[in-house]
């Protein structure tokens, strides 16, 4: 017979070969902005939570030794509650000259020891400040003159002690104006005997 046989078809050919994409490996600047990013954002729910904490403790210090400062301290202080009042307002300058100057000389990257020793010196004046705040905090009254109540006029509370010293909050300011102008005052001096002093 003649070839009528159909010829046969040729195979297709084989897959090609597939290559999977290799993700290329982050720079080393990207990996280390990626850490910095992750560090500031542990570091920033750090300060976030030692900031809840200190307002807890400060409103927590507030309500239980405001009124045991300005009803057992302020009485028996010499000039009484107004004499406490002075004393409070010049703690608030000198507490923050104390903070100023010691974290003012803080050099981490030259010496750290020497700098967490300053950041030490200055936490007498962190309490200073501290104190103030909850001294001054503890003669706040209720917004609301319904909210003025027996307890609210209980001894030390902040309407019994607007009642015994009507006059607390000038004195306060009053000594703190003072006490801050002799200590810009006696930092000019220093400043400028320092510049006029010729240099080795």
């Amino acid at each position: 017979m003649s070839g009528s046989a159909k010829p046969k078809r040729r195979k297709a050919a084989g897959a090609a070969l597939r290559y999977e994409h290799v993700r290329r490996r982050p720079s080393a600047w990207a990996q280390a902005r990626e850490k910095a990013s992750r560090g500031e954002a542990s570091g920033g729910c750090l300060i976030l939570l030692a900031a809840m904490a200190a307002a807890v403790g400060f409103a927590f210090m507030v309500m239980t030794w405001g009124s045991e400062l300005w009803g057992d301290t302020a009485p028996a202080w010499p000039g009484n509650g107004y004499g406490f009042a002075a004393a409070v307002g010049a703690v608030l300058p000198l507490g923050l000259a104390t903070v100023i100057v010691t974290l003012d000389r803080m050099k981490w990257r030259t010496s750290p020891l020497r700098s967490l020793g300053w950041v030490l010196a200055s936490l007498p004046g962190v309490a200073a400040c501290f104190l103030w705040a909850v001294v001054v905090f503890a003669t706040f009254r209720p917004r609301h003159h319904r909210d003025w109540g027996s307890a609210c006029h209980s001894r030390g509370n902040p309407c019994w002690v607007h009642v015994e010293y009507p006059y607390v909050w000038a004195v306060g300011l009053l000594s703190t104006v003072l006490v801050a102008a002799a200590l810009i005052t006696v930092l000019v001096r220093i400043a400028n005997a320092h510049e006029k002093t010729p240099s080795a």
